[in-house]
């Protein structure tokens, strides 16, 4: 579907409870994507220089990126998408944060030489199954284009709102890359059953994923302690919403006892 077309965003819900995804063409132009890249390329060697290749690598992760915006403010532009905050609002409320920002660099492999790593196992990014509640929404940005070549993410049609994975034969009938073009958003169901495929293409195949939740769960990182008061308040009020900045829990009785308008955790942030 593409922005701008009638009732583009209620097609994209029900799409999201029929079959656990949808993707949405065109919301990145291409000096973003460029600048995008740009910024991963120059994040991933600031990564390594910090946590070190050995110690990233017993991770058992591929080209994972986290906590870009630490490194780049560009990172915090996503949060100002106009199409992703539409997508938060219709889905986990306009009141939900940001739960993870990663970014992926997918080296590419000769065929079947890709190493195993969890990320492409076929798992859930939200692991709760709430009897059909919707907690939590992944927005996913390619930025090359997404084939099966490439190493575009594979989903189980259907998949979502079950705890049990897909049998074998089922992931067989039902499973498929979900291709599309650079700068496209593929928004699915956090229980959505999924998993990265093999790039054989011969170059990097990047992305930029992101996870949001209701407000009253936990964020894989503490973005407001990560980023530093001052940086996450030179962001516009919503990007702050985003990062977590009206969901911190207070560290004592004087943060506890202020007049609503100074509190940490604001009213009506469910």
């Amino acid at each position: 579907m593409t922005v701008g077309t009638l009732a583009w965003l209620d097609r994209l819900v029900e799409d999201i409870r029929r079959s656990g995804y949808a993707i949405v063409d065109g919301v990145l132009d291409a000096a973003f994507i460029a600048c995008t890249r740009d910024a991963m390329y120059a994040v991933q060697r600031d990564i390594v220089r910090e946590v070190g290749a050995d110690r990233l690598a017993r991770a058992g992760e591929l080209g994972v990126l986290r906590l870009m915006c630490r490194f780049s403010d560009h990172f915090l532009r996503f949060l100002e998408i106009p199409e992703l905050l539409a997508v938060i609002d219709r889905t986990v409320s306009p009141t939900a944060i940001m739960h993870l920002q990663n970014g992926f660099i997918l080296p590419s492999f000769p065929p079947g030489e890709q190493p195993p790593v969890f990320q492409s196992t076929y798992h859930q990014d939200f692991p709760r199954v709430l009897n059909g509640y919707l907690a939590s929404v992944n927005v996913l940005f390619p930025l090359d284009a997404f084939t099966a070549d490439t190493g575009a993410t594979w989903v189980v049609s259907g998949s979502h709102q079950r705890s049990e994975p897909p049998p074998a034969e089922s992931r067989a009938a039902c499973a498929r890359p979900v291709e599309c073009a650079p700068g496209s958003m593929i928004v699915f169901d956090s229980t959505l059953w999924h998993a990265a495929g093999s790039n054989t293409s011969g170059r990097d195949r990047l992305a930029i994923n992101h996870q949001f939740t209701r407000s009253f769960i936990k964020q894989q990182i503490d973005y407001v302690r990560a980023l530093g008061h001052e940086a996450v308040l030179r962001q516009p009020p919503r990007t702050q919403q985003l990062l977590g900045w009206y969901t911190r829990v207070v560290t004592s009785l004087d943060e506890y006892y202020q007049p609503e308008e100074r509190r940490l955790y604001r009213r009506g942030q469910g």
